[in-house]
């Protein structure tokens, strides 16, 4: 994952600089965090915090730029991926790739759907990860 995180930032141009936090819960933990942040009491299968503060704040020469938090259900990832017919490791790839876009400044609105539809097909498929 740590590739696929790589080649993805690579292709967002978001600099070798760039650091990010990923976790796996389970639906548990996700349905708690998905409450806490979004009030939606249930759980779902990846969640995104951008670093709010990055711009506030002041970093040493060299330090990475955070970039923020991707949280992945592993449980929702599992259902998913037989849901679909592919394997875990592509759906986690696909959640991955999904939250990276979303701190990256892409969402799923009309002005820039489509555009992260595609990148998300381009850089699975370029990591070998189609379904």
């Amino acid at each position: 994952m740590v590739d696929l995180a790589t080649q993805a930032a690579t292709k967002l141009s978001l600099g070798e600089d760039t650091e990010l936090s990923l976790a796996f819960v389970d639906d548990k933990e996700m349905q708690r965090l998905n409450l806490a942040f979004r009030g939606q009491d249930r759980p779902t299968d990846v969640l995104s915090f951008a670093d709010a503060c990055e711009e506030e704040l002041i970093r040493p020469e060299g330090a990475p730029k955070l970039l923020g938090d991707i949280v992945i259900s592993l449980e929702r990832a599992l259902a998913q991926a037989e849901e679909y017919g592919h394997s875990l490791e592509r759906e986690v790839a696909f959640l991955l790739v999904h939250g990276l876009l979303h701190l990256a400044g892409f969402d799923h609105d009309a002005e820039n759907g489509d555009a992260m539809h595609d990148l998300t097909k381009s850089i699975l498929s370029e990591a070998g990860l189609t379904r």
